[in-house]
């Protein structure tokens, strides 16, 4: 905004604000009432506007949401260029004041901001947005975007505006007045963006009834968000911190995706010569704010404000609201530094945070302080001075010596109940098995049988020659009247599922036995087995299958042993087919049996068709004596960004304490995906696939018990 050219202006990086403008308008929104019925294209339920924020999080206006009806919204957001666009049903999570009633349209109170939860993952793109206050900037241009009902039909626009000062003092009621443009009805929520920095600075409130311009509201007032009244036990018990710790891992994570040819917002901030406080180029404030999003948040404002007191001495000018995440106090550097956050005073920055009190821990927060380390190390190379990198190194040699303080996130969920039980005793499960027929590959034998504790099983039912998509209807009463059997309490019976190798991608947890029925996977915990062990293809290529091979009795030991290790002492997950976001070939068996006893294969991309099929990869971890593996049912979109998945698998793997606790952590974030719970949306489409060695299939050893 300060001495900002107009996007195309002469004298301004054209090519650079045209891809600003894309990236802008790819993450702005329209907002509709809820309810069945409405076409996507009708203007009279078209609320205002809204954009991406982080994934499954929209920003938008109190006064928009609160205009419809309930507590829900329809987000329509388009899914890609010339991809058309799609909706989905949004909650209305926090409004910015909070205040009963519902005013009439156009009277909310500043900063009249809402945050809009979806009620199921989608891919799209998000926008960035700037962790500096919007007050501190001067008179400018900015660029807006938004949506208006143009002809009688909803049209998406962009286009600018000046900044002529603000309305209101140092309060949540400031907002930023602007000029120069008639604000057209419907842009409300939409984002207004500096183009100088190329980020998100406001939200479009409201627009003169005469003449030009209006009001946005800075975003950092979303740091007016209540605090939690209790101890936060993980990032989704703050929405503050849920979302922008999501906004920036999204950030991050899409700047090391190669698999597409878009520009990023860092690439364009890079265009247009942006330099973050001067000391960061735009791809190294990225990653930073990535790598500190990865860390449990601050402790709390207090002490977020006492590092930078810490650090700043009589420089430090705290900005209203105050900062609240380590994004912020970055923020703060920039203006509150005489040397405009100089190098050194960043990577202090980044060292105090790594050290910091934490609220909780999580299984990968030794591995976050870690890559922030690496990424210190590798920005003070050659740029501070050799006294200054021998003192960095030296604070973390110490950091070594301490570990991480807190509660552990695992801990406080078993506090809570929650996720994380105390183990699991034995006890009555379901075994469905499907066998495929090789002259009908369309149609499956199935029988339907109840386990006891020790592994025997008693059959139920059988049936022959059943089309796939008739499974569900055709098995709802046989597997009603199993789980009745089985079922206790507030304790739904395990349902394993015995599936051959070419189908262990069938969506069995998805199944609902009527329409207002929840799925099998949210309402109990589902896994898979292999069927046909026994009679897995050899490998392909010669040296997989010279490797490949084992004596029986060695194969038995090599699963069991592995079974024991990540049951008795934890497990951790390997990401076998994933590399920052690009397809890699699932080791060979010979290769995957090297691995330590402690992993857990992960496969992030099972049903990316585009590359090596997937029975290969799954074949591969079967024959190297895996019996716990995850992956997740790719939903097809290239350009979806994976970071979230390595990292909440890893989390989800670790945290467990041991692999007996995966059927239950995953039939939990399944209930969390029905219930609309973002901190689970990266486990959308999840599959466990648990086969105890020690519990062999009917057929393959034991005997049926008479019924």
């Amino acid at each position: 905004m300060t001495d900002g050219h107009a996007p195309g202006a002469p004298g301004g990086p054209g090519n650079a604000h045209r891809a600003l403008r894309d990236l802008v308008m790819a993450a702005t929104v329209r907002i509709h009432r809820a309810g069945p019925g409405y076409a996507l294209d009708e203007p009279g339920t078209f609320l205002g506007s809204g954009f991406f924020i982080a994934p499954n999080w929209v920003l938008t206006c109190a006064h928009v949401v609160r205009s419809g009806e309930g507590n829900e919204v329809r987000v329509v957001y388009e899914r890609g260029p010339g991809r058309g666009t799609s909706a989905v049903t949004g909650e209305v999570a926090t409004v910015l004041p909070d205040r009963a009633g519902l005013p009439a349209r156009g009277t909310w109170p500043s900063p009249d901001l809402a945050l809009v939860r979806l009620r199921e993952p989608v891919d799209h793109d998000c926008a960035y947005v700037t962790e500096r206050p919007a007050a501190y900037y001067e008179e400018g241009v900015v660029l807006y975007s938004g949506w208006s009902v143009v002809g009688g039909e909803l049209r998406r626009l962009s286009g600018t505006c000046t900044v002529q000062g603000t309305l209101g003092g140092w309060s949540d009621d400031e907002q930023i007045r602007l000029g120069g443009d008639v604000l057209p009805p419907g842009v409300s929520g939409g984002p207004v963006v500096d183009p100088v920095r190329g980020e998100v600075v406001g939200v479009l409130k409201s627009r003169t009834d005469r003449g030009l311009g209006g009001t946005c509201t800075g975003v950092e007032q979303l740091r007016s968000l209540p605090v939690p009244a209790e101890e936060t036990a993980a990032e989704h018990d703050d929405p503050y911190h849920a979302v922008f710790h999501a906004h920036d891992r999204y950030h991050r994570d899409r700047q090391r995706h190669p698999d597409t040819d878009r520009s990023t917002w860092a690439d364009v901030q890079n265009q247009l010569g942006a330099r973050p406080g001067r000391a960061l180029s735009p791809e190294e404030r990225t990653q930073l704010l990535g790598r500190l999003a990865d860390l449990p948040p601050p402790a709390s404002t207090r002490a977020l404000l006492g590092l930078l007191e810490s650090l700043l001495g009589d420089q430090a000018a705290i900005p209203h609201p105050a900062p609240r995440g380590w994004r912020d106090g970055l923020g703060a550097l920039y203006e509150s530094s005489r040397q405009d956050a100089a190098l050194d005073l960043v990577l202090d920055y980044a060292m105090r945070a790594m050290s910091a009190d934490r609220p909780f821990v999580t299984p990968g927060t030794r591995a976050a302080e870690r890559a922030l380390w690496e990424w210190v190390r590798q920005t003070a190379e050659g740029r501070p001075g050799p006294a200054y990198r021998r003192r960095l190194g030296q604070q973390w040699i110490e950091r070594l010596q301490v570990a991480p303080r807190g509660p552990s996130a695992a801990e406080a969920e078993a506090a809570h109940g929650t996720a994380y039980g105390a183990g699991r005793a034995p006890r009555l499960f379901v075994l469905l098995e499907l066998e495929q027929l090789g002259w009908e590959p369309g149609r499956c034998d199935w029988h339907v049988s109840v386990g006891r504790p020790t592994g025997e099983v008693v059959r139920l039912r059988d049936g022959e020659r059943t089309p796939l998509e008739e499974l569900p209807a055709v098995l709802a009463p046989v597997l009603t009247e199993a789980f009745r059997q089985c079922d206790e309490p507030g304790r739904p019976a395990d349902l394993q599922v015995a599936l051959p190798h070419l189908l262990l991608g069938l969506d069995v947890d998805t199944w609902q036995f009527g329409p207002d029925e929840v799925p099998l996977g949210a309402h109990r915990p589902v896994v898979v087995r292999c069927a046909d062990r026994e009679q897995l293809p050899e490998p392909a290529d010669a040296a997989a299958r010279a490797g490949k091979t084992l004596p029986a009795d060695e194969e038995r030991h090599e699963r069991e042993a592995r079974w024991r290790w990540i049951h008795e002492h934890g497990a951790q997950a390997e990401v076998l087919d994933c590399e920052d976001g690009l397809r890699v070939p699932v080791p060979v068996a010979e290769s995957l049996r090297g691995l330590p006893h402690k992993t857990v294969p992960v496969l992030c991309r099972y049903g990316d068709h585009r590359f090596e099929d997937d029975p290969v990869a799954l074949v591969r971890i079967v024959h190297g004596g895996y019996g716990v593996a995850l992956w997740r049912r790719w939903r097809g979109q290239s350009e979806a960004v994976c970071g979230e998945f390595h990292r909440r698998a890893g989390d989800t793997v670790a945290g467990a304490g041991g692999a007996d606790r995966l059927p239950e952590l995953v039939h939990a974030l399944r209930a969390g995906l029905r219930e609309g719970r973002p901190e689970t949306y990266w486990a959308h489409g999840i599959a466990l696939f648990y086969d105890d060695p020690r519990r062999p299939l009917p057929g393959t050893g034991d005997l049926l018990e008479a019924p």
